[in-house]
């Protein structure tokens, strides 16, 4: 039997979900399965002989693709943003579609497994749409297996962000109404991250961007292995032509309102803007390390601010030997081949003392830095 959380909105198990697409229900009229498949037959495979009619409406795609009758799919995980997004272009987003007895349920379907290394910031925005349009229509069932950990953290998320809630006093107020829900770690994580970036997604941050990093760290076990990476997931080189340009370099691109651009040295080619730095937080300089320089005067007195001699970036395009699936080498650039940086997906001790994991770092000394 479903529970329900706030008005119109209720959360179930597949069981629960089973029964209304079945059955037909007096008061549930739409369905968010959040399952590891999103088609019908998911419901089939769990149970033998049980068959539920449906008529695809539309399934849309990370990249933005979309096959269906309704709708144009334009939009991506991250509202027109899906290269920030640490989601595949070619992945599932959702599919829509018709369900149950006489086709009266409007099923939404989000492919999502009970893994704590599954992304589930990037479908969050979705599902927060297709819950707040069927309240406003009818009833909403959020569904996962169990009813445990995936409809618990979507719905956690729809709490914080529609009333303000922390982490913490959302899942409080979701175990009034459902006490034996437990999110698993990662998620509870992520829902961490959610609320530090104001109860949204934010892919400009540096919260989002550590999280994408970690990402693409956990992906990286199978490139120790020198298996070619998706370089879809890196971001865009700042140094190639916007799509309305067919400029070599793009000014427009470069340092709007003062934001930084990293050059080259040599030959002055654009390899990084600030939207693509990773920040971290300043460790305690040469303390950190297991080696100390003698230095002049009382070596106990130490600065209180250690300028890093480097800064590190998230993994881009430009970056040939990262996508070659090597653990670690040389960042060269890619017009001149001068010499930039390093990357390790192991991690690199920063030279204030911090460890960065993984880390694409950029020498100071081998770039400038020019704002318009």
């Amino acid at each position: 039997m479903p529970y329900r959380v706030r008005e119109n909105l209720f959360i179930g198990n597949i069981s629960d979900a089973a029964e209304i697409l079945q059955n037909g229900s007096t008061e549930i009229t739409h369905i968010l399965s959040v399952l590891s498949s999103a088609t019908i037959s998911f419901f089939s495979e769990w149970r033998s002989g049980l068959v539920i009619p449906s008529k695809e409406i539309k399934k849309v795609y990370v990249g933005g693709s979309d096959t269906g009758d309704i709708g144009s799919g334009s939009e991506d995980a991250s509202g027109g943003k899906g290269s920030k997004s640490s989601l595949s272009p070619e992945k599932l987003l959702y599919s829509l579609e018709y369900a149950g007895k006489d086709l009266k349920m409007v099923r939404m379907a989000v492919p999502l497994r009970d893994m704590e290394s599954e992304d589930l910031l990037d479908y969050l925005d979705v599902c927060f749409d297709f819950i707040d349009q069927s309240r406003k229509d009818g009833f909403v069932l959020v569904h996962c297996f169990a009813g445990v950990s995936r409809s618990a953290a979507i719905i956690m998320a729809y709490l914080m962000r529609t009333e303000h809630l922390s982490q913490e006093d959302a899942l409080e107020s979701l175990r009034q109404s459902c006490e034996f829900v437990c999110p698993n770690d990662g998620f509870l994580d992520q829902l961490k991250m959610f609320e530090e970036m104001g109860f949204k997604v934010d892919h400009a941050s540096p919260i989002y961007k550590r999280f994408r990093l970690k990402v693409l760290e956990t992906r990286g076990e199978s490139y120790n292995r020198g298996e070619k990476i998706d370089s879809s997931k890196f971001g865009a080189d700042p140094g190639l032509p916007s799509e309305d340009s067919s400029e070599v370099e793009v000014p427009s691109k470069v340092g709007n309102n003062g934001t930084p651009a990293y050059r080259c040295k040599k030959c002055r080619r654009v390899v990084a803007l600030q939207d693509n730095v990773v920040d971290h937080i300043p460790g305690e300089g040469e303390t950190s390390f297991g080696w100390y320089k003698r230095k002049s005067g009382n070596p106990y007195i130490k600065s209180d601010e250690f300028e890093c001699s480097s800064i590190f970036v998230e993994p881009l395009q430009w970056m040939t030997a990262v996508e070659e699936g090597a653990l670690e080498g040389k960042l060269s650039c890619v017009h001149c081949e001068a010499r930039l940086g390093y990357f390790n997906w192991s991690g690199i001790q920063c030279s204030c003392g911090s460890w960065i994991t993984p880390a694409f770092q950029l020498h100071k000394s081998r770039v400038d830095i020019s704002t318009v």
